[in-house]
């Protein structure tokens, strides 16, 4: 039995497409379809339709609309820091060539430890009282005592130092995605720049970057999507305080489903973080990328 090629490959696309439907397409629809209903948090309960009445209470939320400027600020400082630390080290990696093997291995290991025990390893050494890092600063004499800086009890700081266990962890994913961009660069047409006269800066911001803007678009917009939904190593450090400050928009929303028992403001709220981040992921690739606008 001879089979088109076409069907062959929708054979060969049905199990993705039904996996796609039923653990994307379906729990995004149930998420839409929450966020228009006041639903009990007891199983069993009453379900009644409120329309867009949970969307009106998410907006008029001081709550909400604060841990949405968190949120955006906690996800450009790790992006911004990721990336330029990240291409410093894919450039120096680069220059050292083959030399620079183990220390490439030795750059990944974070990507290695679970989120969690970053945070957990963290917590422990910005904690007051008995913090590593302000002992540290104290013994170097650069602060009077050790408890100078409550970096996880300021709520003008926190939000700063919970970010430093994500920029820890995934710098080198970063770094390891530019790595390989550049590994695509061809080496005449830097070496010709050279002998024109190039300096550094002129490479970098003149041909290496240029090059490297589809490379950049995508390392950009998956870790700004993966930073903007931190959860796990924020709730290890401060549980969202002292006083919300640390509190970002996946804490909102886990604390008004599961502390408060509201599943439709939780699923207006997500729904709502979900558009924002679609907008900024197309933003980022029409603007960066520019696909088709190249030559």
């Amino acid at each position: 039995m001879r089979i088109s090629d076409r069907r062959f490959a929708l054979y060969l696309m049905a199990p993705a497409a039904l996996f796609l439907a039923v653990f994307v397409a379906y729990p995004l629809f149930r998420l839409v379809a929450d966020s228009l209903f006041k639903i009990s948090p007891t199983a069993g309960g009453p379900r009644d339709f409120v329309g867009l009445d949970n969307y009106v209470r998410a907006f008029a939320s001081e709550a909400f609309m604060g841990a949405g400027w968190r949120t955006l600020a906690y996800t450009f400082v790790v992006v911004a820091l990721e990336f330029a630390l990240g291409l410093g080290m894919a450039l120096l990696f680069t220059a050292l060539g083959r030399k620079s093997e183990v220390w490439r291995t030795v750059f990944l290991y974070p990507l290695m430890i679970a989120p969690i025990v970053a945070g957990l390893l963290w917590k422990f050494l910005m904690i007051d009282n008995f913090g590593l890092i302000g002992t540290l600063l104290h013994q170097a004499g650069i602060l009077q005592n050790p408890n100078q800086i409550g970096w996880l009890s300021d709520p003008g700081i926190v939000l700063f130092s919970v970010a430093v266990p994500d920029i820890w962890l995934t710098t080198s994913f970063m770094c390891l995605v530019l790595f390989a961009g550049l590994q695509n660069i061809p080496g005449d047409l830097i070496e010709a720049a050279r002998l024109d006269g190039a300096k550094a800066p002129t490479l970098l911001f003149s041909i290496i970057l240029p090059l490297l803007r589809p490379v950049i678009a995508v390392a950009l917009v998956v870790r700004g999507i993966d930073a903007a939904r931190a959860f796990d190593t924020i709730l290890i450090q401060t549980n969202g305080g002292p006083q919300s400050a640390s509190e970002t928009m996946s804490l909102l929303i886990y604390r008004t489903m599961i502390r408060f028992g509201d599943p439709g403001l939780a699923s207006a709220m997500g729904t709502i973080y979900l558009l924002a981040m679609l907008g900024v992921a197309f933003f980022a690739v029409a603007t960066i990328w520019r696909p088709g606008k190249d030559n």
